[in-house]
């Protein structure tokens, strides 16, 4: 792990130009790399720094409960820190070739941790507080909106983003360079591990292939395009550079759609005590970006698949 540089290691970490965040490049990654190195070290396991970020991030979301500014204060400094938590046990993983099912599963869980708790507190912020204009208590209006932004905007948002990634990093790197999976691949596997009853991994299985069914199901084009692609219809390089060039202006919209542009929302939001901001901006704001990006990408797989056709 030493044997190659910290400005090397830290290039071999990007997965490419295309789909990183200047913030991640600049800040959370080298960060992340360092906590990886230390932790490497001491002998921390990956897993054991992505359940410690897990931890951190659920009690930061619960620091936006209070209205004062020291405890939201806290709950900035502790999220960046779960972030960077979540930045190193990848890179650790790698490092270390300690990759597993459960720190794969583990990884994937302790965003939706962070941002549940995020909507709990500022439901349990807003309760007893006046709706602006109308005077009345936000109780249960406060609860539909956060429902609403999290479960309906902030899931189906960070899916299909993390799902046009993969997608482009494939077109870019192959199966290599990409997690691009697939509802079929996933039953099959999740089938194959039938005989074996309800264990630990085919219970992963049974929900991440519902994961991949939803990201399949927001984008029919795209599958039209994939399943052209992969017959046996002539294609050459010339078409991937041409779904390239369509995708590469739509990963900074994934990027948005992801932690950190809804991580500073929210801390704008809670830092001058408007808490019902963040909701807000999740469905006013993202959600047309999600739309576009939506639009655009859906609009481009049709085309290709048109010209092959």
């Amino acid at each position: 792990m030493e044997q190659r540089s910290y400005r090397q290691q830290l290039r071999e970490s990007f997965k490419s130009n295309d789909t990183e965040e200047w913030l991640d490049v600049w800040f959370t990654r080298p960060i992340g790399l360092a906590l990886a190195l230390l932790c490497g070290r001491l002998g921390v396991t990956p897993n054991a720094i992505t359940i410690a970020g897990i931890v951190i991030g659920a009690v930061a979301g619960w620091m936006f409960h209070y209205s004062d500014l020291p405890h939201n204060i806290c709950g900035v400094a502790l999220l960046m820190a779960a972030n960077f938590c979540d930045s190193a046990d990848g890179q650790l993983a790698r490092m270390t070739n300690q990759k597993t099912l459960l720190g794969r599963i583990l990884d994937g869980f302790a965003s939706d941790v962070w941002f549940f708790c995020v909507y709990v507190a500022i439901v349990y912020r807003l309760w007893n507080e006046p709706i602006p204009l109308l005077g009345m208590p936000w109780q249960w209006w406060g609860l539909l909106l956060c429902a609403y932004a999290g479960l309906r905007c902030h899931s189906t948002q960070c899916a299909l983003a993390d799902y046009y990634r993969n997608i482009h990093l494939w077109f870019l790197k192959g199966d290599t360079g990409s997690e691009l999976d697939s509802y079929a691949g996933e039953q099959r596997l999740y089938e194959s591990l039938q005989k074996q009853g309800w264990s630990f991994e085919r219970l992963y299985h049974f929900f991440y292939k519902g994961y991949c069914r939803k990201q399949e199901r927001l984008t029919p084009k795209f599958q039209t395009f994939f399943r052209a692609y992969r017959s046996n219809i002539p294609h050459s390089s010339s078409l991937i550079s041409h779904f390239l060039d369509g995708s590469r202006p739509l990963m900074p919209f994934t990027n948005i759609l992801t932690h950190n542009t809804r991580a500073f929302a929210l801390f704008v939001a809670a830092l001058i005590n408007i808490p019902w901001i963040y909701p807000l901006f999740e469905i006013v704001v993202l959600q047309p970006l999600y739309w576009w990006m939506h639009y655009r990408h859906e609009l481009l797989c049709d085309t290709l698949t048109k010209k092959m056709l």
